[in-house]
């Protein structure tokens, strides 16, 4: 091989062809082959990629994505090698290329794409940047937009004993005091307290207090308990009266 052509192959990117029919695998391979710019590592259907992934040497992988696995081996790929980009090509709709989109593709090439389309899409992948048609970027766009307005998860929801243990916690009573206070074994009050910090999403105890009081307007207590007072030291502090 020539200085010249030992050069080019060295810059060229290394591309896995992931198709279930081998005639288009094939037809792809050769035919980015022959454009020059895209060094051709293997032509492979979903399965056989999924499992020599790891020990393969490429940069791109492109996608068959009108095979009705698609996007389950698209997600498997992407677990594998999450570094590597993924450009699905035979895609029939804007609805599919979103579909393509959340199992993680970055680029997108109809049925009626070309050769030099895949090429161009693979090297966009590879800058970071994603190539699509502006029918799809308006697609994407409004699936953003409709995500921005999913309703925010309901604020956890705390039992009648729970917001006890928090209300104490939150004063600065140790275990042992919490459960001479309410007439428990302090294990219990051990296993209170981490369950009030996995439903509050928090690591410290020492946080329950500061959640509370920023957030107790919005934190549930069961529908059954709603009748519960807080222990007769914490009657006077509003952050806890009963909802």
């Amino acid at each position: 091989m020539s200085q010249a052509k030992a050069r080019c192959a060295a810059d060229s990117i290394r591309v896995l062809v992931v198709s279930d029919v081998l005639l288009y695998r094939e037809g792809v391979a050769r035919g980015l082959a022959q454009l020059g710019r895209m060094a051709i590592v293997a032509a492979l259907s979903g399965t056989e990629a999924i499992g020599r992934l790891e020990s393969l040497a490429v940069d791109a992988i492109l996608l068959d994505a009108s095979i009705p696995e698609a996007l389950i081996v698209a997600r498997r790929l992407r677990a594998l090698r999450p570094e590597l980009p993924v450009v699905g090509f035979g895609i029939g709709s804007a609805a599919t290329s979103v579909a393509c989109a959340e199992a993680g593709l970055i680029g997108f090439v109809g049925r009626d794409g070309t050769l030099a389309e895949l090429e161009q899409a693979i090297e966009q992948a590879m800058a970071g940047e994603v190539g699509c048609p502006p029918q799809l970027v308006a697609m994407l766009c409004r699936r953003v937009a409709a995500l921005s307005g999913t309703p925010v998860q309901a604020p956890p929801a705390l039992t009648r004993r729970e917001r006890e243990i928090a209300a104490l916690a939150s004063e600065g009573l140790s275990n042992k005091e919490i459960a001479l206070e309410l007439r428990i074994g302090p294990a219990t009050v051990k296993n209170h307290i981490h369950n009030i910090l996995e439903k509050l999403q928090i690591r410290r105890r020492g946080a329950i207090g500061a959640y509370i009081r920023a957030r107790s307007p919005q934190i549930a207590v069961h529908a059954a308990e709603e009748e519960w007072q807080p222990p007769r030291q914490l009657a006077a502090d509003s952050a806890f009266a009963a909802c």
